[in-house]
């Protein structure tokens, strides 16, 4: 059983009779009556989309997929496809189709990812934990500054834009937590 704690963008569940696919966190809301966790989810049946709210406590039911290690091959618009490394076979998801995680993957990534079949179909994604990515725009870096505690946005070489320390600057190697976005270190 899955708590809705356990639910990431990538995660495949029951949610009454359909079973859908978290595409993007919406973000929380707290209150009198409790948690609300808000989300972007993809119906995998019918492939409509639609935003729901769950109360923290809820419990779901895990469905069973199939994960295979690929490679990203190319873009095509907002088409990626990717390769099995093994068989050659090639398989295309959408932006949509991969939500939040699409931001942190590029064409000249040399890292697998594991692709979620449902039924024989492609339906999502689920990066390493930390990935590199290079600074190619941010405010320049203050020196001396490396308490860390204060941050700046940059925009990486995927064109996602995250919060960085101030003694980041352009063309500086960071390490990402692919699971919410956040800076981890400097790549040396």
């Amino acid at each position: 059983m899955l708590m809705t704690s356990d639910l990431r963008v990538g995660t495949v569940f029951k949610s009454g009779k359909d079973v859908v696919v978290v595409q993007r966190m919406l973000g929380n809301k707290g209150g009198r009556g409790g948690v609300v966790v808000k989300m972007r989810v993809k119906n995998l049946l019918t492939g409509s989309t639609s935003d729901l709210g769950l109360d923290s406590g809820e419990k779901f039911e895990e469905v069973m997929l199939d994960q295979h290690k690929m490679r990203l091959s190319f873009i095509d618009g907002d088409n990626y496809v990717f390769m099995d490394q093994e068989s050659f076979e090639q398989y295309e998801l959408t932006k949509d189709d991969l939500g939040d995680n699409a931001q942190y993957i590029t064409p000249e990534d040399d890292f697998d990812v594991e692709i979620t079949f449902y039924e024989g179909k492609p339906v999502g994604v689920v990066l390493p934990i930390s990935i590199e990515r290079t600074i190619t725009y941010c405010e320049p870096g203050i020196k001396g500054d490396t308490s860390g505690k204060s941050s700046k946005p940059a925009t990486l070489d995927s064109g996602c834009v995250v919060q960085v320390p101030l003694f980041c600057d352009i063309g500086t190697r960071i390490r990402l937590d692919t699971r919410d976005g956040s800076f981890q270190e400097r790549v040396k």
